[in-house]
Formats: C-alpha cells, structure tokens, sequence
C-alpha cells in the first residue's frame, strides 16, 4: 500500500505522457515549493518527493505512487 512508502522504494505514477517511474527521496509533512509550485503538505496530508531516473523531482500524494 503507498501509505507505506519510503526513501529508497521504487515507485511508478500517471503522468501526462502515460507512465513515469523513480525513486522516493523523502517524505514532506509541511508545505513547501518545488520548481515554483507550492505543495501543501501536512503532518495529516503528507506528500512524498520522487525522483526520475533523469535527475527530475516532483511531489506526489501518497495516494498516487504505486510500488514497483
């Protein structure tokens, strides 16, 4: 289940070209921004912070991550 991510896992996501794929960095519970877009997590709406194997990193709900 993605409630139980973490660093390390291997996770695929939809993204607007079909399936995108990387590795969760870190877990975020405070909002913050990430490339010029605010992400507003929360110790009860926590995101994680994904990375592609091209070195690009996103915030995702941990309900859209699927483990690989």
């Amino acid at each position: 289940m993605a409630k139980q991510l973490k660093k390390g896992d291997k996770v695929s996501w939809k993204s607007h070209g079909g399936a995108a794929h990387g590795e969760v960095v870190r877990k975020i519970t405070k909002p913050t921004q990430i490339k010029g877009h605010k992400v507003a997590a929360s110790p009860d709406n926590p995101e994680l912070i994904v990375e592609t194997e091209e070195g690009k990193r996103a915030a995702h709900k941990l309900g859209a991550l699927r483990r690989e």
